[in-house]
């Protein structure tokens, strides 16, 4: 059993002042395999203590000693970025594979985009041209607490420490108590790049213990939370009262729209996208719209994906999906998927309750397929986090973004369809802060963030560093050479 009790506060791993031992679960066989703390509001305070101290001169510090620290990290990050992704298969369930390549890359990724973000961005600017004495100056806001969630805990940290670090605030984060050994790992890697003491600090805990208190607490000038809107929505009213900044990044219930003249493999692709990560993908197309010339094909095709999914353990090599992460996401998935089947009109066409064939143990579920879906189900509105396909028909383009549309989240939106001039104008009229079309991704540094209730702010790119920056005019301004 891995001990991993500690807590990063002030540039030092030290013991827990209140905490309370939580054993960290391994999702393919139920076991427990490491002990980490839960600390409670003296920690929290501890860690806001030293980013406070610690911002009165990290917010003074040049752009080029910011730039050599993130420089410093990256290097270390390439170094233990395999020890990253096995660390991540084990606590949260992704293959070992799949963890390596994506869930760790994610991070690197992302700390490279932030490097050439930084060495591109001005603090000093002019207003506009011809205004020698106006400036506008952008300026660090302070001490953040960075809440993360499980289901990508390296894509969710780098979005949210290197930002930070890169305008010259300060930061606690808190990873999820579901995932912990990856924000443990990261600790180690800053620590190892020589993060000056209290810019980065690290405290484990639960929502309502370590969470609370950061989104609550006096010195914290902004909470940037990665999680369900249930909880972005709890943090939110907690943040009120010290109108602090909130950056949310929260659910989603994205549609696939499939025209007729989608390329051939659309829907297996969909539904590739559907089941990546088990399901665990708050930008997951887990609603598959298909022009009913189409419709009965893609059912068959849909099918087909979702049967020759095949599921496995996460410490095993190969092209599968592993298991949810918890007892509790698994309780979820499978009430859902009975949901589902007790629906009216609804069909189960793959999948169903209970784990595939041959695992016994572990939080494994079967890759599941419903067609025939109407938007009013619940299958349909409600986010299920878990290997888990809707499909229902439309028969005009207006019908087929009035369903995408009619959804309490505006994350991302995909559009299959071979007509440039559709797919340009389809996106324009989705209701989401992302939307993705015939299977071409978006680029490295662009911003991730969306509608409704699926969140308030954009991370990634100028507009990540924005969400860490306060704007400052003034008027008077000597010019300097």
């Amino acid at each position: 059993m891995l001990d991993k009790r500690k807590f990063y506060i002030n540039g030092t791993w030290v013991a827990p002042i209140e905490g309370t031992d939580f054993e960290v679960i391994n999702p393919s066989n139920e076991e427990a395999f490491a002990t980490i703390s839960l600390g409670g509001e003296a920690d929290a305070n501890a860690a806001v203590a030293a980013a406070k101290e610690a911002f009165k001169t990290w917010a003074w510090s040049s752009k080029q000693e910011r730039l050599d620290l993130m420089n410093r990290i990256l290097e270390v990050y390439m170094k233990r970025s395999d020890e990253m992704g096995e660390t991540i298969s084990m606590e949260m369930g992704a293959p070992v594979d799949m963890s390596k390549m994506a869930q760790s890359g994610t991070g690197s990724a992302h700390i490279k985009a932030f490097i050439r973000t930084l060495e591109n961005f001005e603090f000093e600017r002019e207003l506009r041209p011809n205004t020698a004495n106006d400036r506008i100056l952008y300026e660090p806001i302070g001490v953040c607490g960075l809440i993360t969630p499980w289901n990508w805990p390296m894509n969710q940290i780098a979005l949210k420490v290197m930002p930070a670090l890169a305008t010259g605030s300060t930061m606690i984060l808190k990873p999820s108590e579901q995932s912990p050994l990856s924000g443990i790992l990261f600790a180690d890697i800053l620590d190892e790049a020589g993060v000056p003491a209290g810019v980065f600090n690290m405290v484990n805990g639960d929502g309502p213990g370590v969470g609370t208190t950061l989104s609550g607490h006096k010195d914290v000038d902004m909470i940037s939370f990665t999680g369900s809107t249930r909880a972005g929505s709890a943090i939110t009213k907690n943040a009120a009262d010290s109108v602090k900044r909130v950056s949310l990044e929260l659910g989603g219930k994205g549609a696939n729209i499939i025209f007729a003249d989608a390329g051939e493999n659309a829907v297996q692709q969909g539904v590739a996208r559907c089941f990546n990560n088990t399901g665990q993908s708050c930008n997951a197309p887990t609603r598959m719209l298909v022009e009913r010339s189409r419709y009965d094909e893609a059912v068959a095709q849909a099918q087909a994906q979702a049967e020759n999914t095949a599921v496995d353990m996460a410490s095993k090599e190969g092209r599968h999906i592993g298991p949810l992460v918890s007892q509790m996401q698994f309780d979820k998935v499978q009430n859902l998927i009975e949901v589902g089947i007790k629906e009216d009109n609804a069909r189960l066409v793959a999948g169903g309750l209970g784990r595939p064939d041959g695992l016994n143990r572990g939080y494994y579920v079967r890759p599941t397929v419903f067609a025939d879906c109407n938007n009013d189900m619940r299958i349909m509105r409600e986010e299920i986090f878990g290997p888990v396909l809707s499909m229902m028909p439309f028969d005009s383009e207006e019908e087929a973004i009035e369903i995408a549309n009619d959804t309490d989240y505006g994350l991302t939106n995909y559009v299959q369809t071979s007509d440039p001039k559709r797919a340009n104008r389809v996106a324009r009229q989705m209701r989401t802060g992302m939307v993705d079309m015939n299977g071409q991704a978006r680029s490295s540094a662009s911003p991730f963030g969306g509608y409704k209730q699926s969140g308030n702010g954009r991370e990634g790119g100028h507009w990540g560093m924005d969400e860490f920056l306060e704007i400052k005019a003034v008027g008077g301004w000597f010019p300097e050479d």
